[in-house]
């Protein structure tokens, strides 16, 4: 088992920034990839950001490529999402999720979840 919590999110005005962390525990050794994802309301999951958990790979969806970074604390055991240039599409629930597979970029890869932070980003 995994548990992942998410912690972060709120509402910055537009060209804000914020930070969401997610904590993980239990069998992560067991996992392959971390990863973000965001729902808005009446869409479905969209993945946002993944990275390789025990190595340096990240990868992004187009378009938050330049403004989200992916990152790792080893020492936390801590996976976070830092969103600069925010813009109001982006208000969502962001989830962080982890996957046994390797450069995992579909939410049907991934089988742990948190249970999301909302973001809301006004203009």
């Amino acid at each position: 088992q995994v548990q992942l919590v998410e912690s972060g999110g709120g509402l910055v005005q537009a060209g804000g920034s914020l930070r969401l962390s997610c904590a993980a525990s239990g069998r992560t050794f067991s996992r392959q990839t971390m990863g973000w994802f965001r729902q808005a309301p009446g869409k479905e999951r969209e993945f946002v950001a993944a990275r390789n958990w025990r190595g340096e790979t990240t990868f992004y969806a187009d378009s938050m490529k330049g403004r989200f970074t992916i990152s790792r604390d080893n020492a936390k055991n801590t996976m976070y999402l830092q969103m600069n240039s925010l813009k109001p599409e982006d208000t969502a629930v962001y989830y962080c999720a982890a996957s046994g597979s390797s450069y995992a970029s579909h939410a049907y890869e991934y089988d742990y979840w948190g249970q999301g932070t909302q973001v809301t980003v006004s203009y």
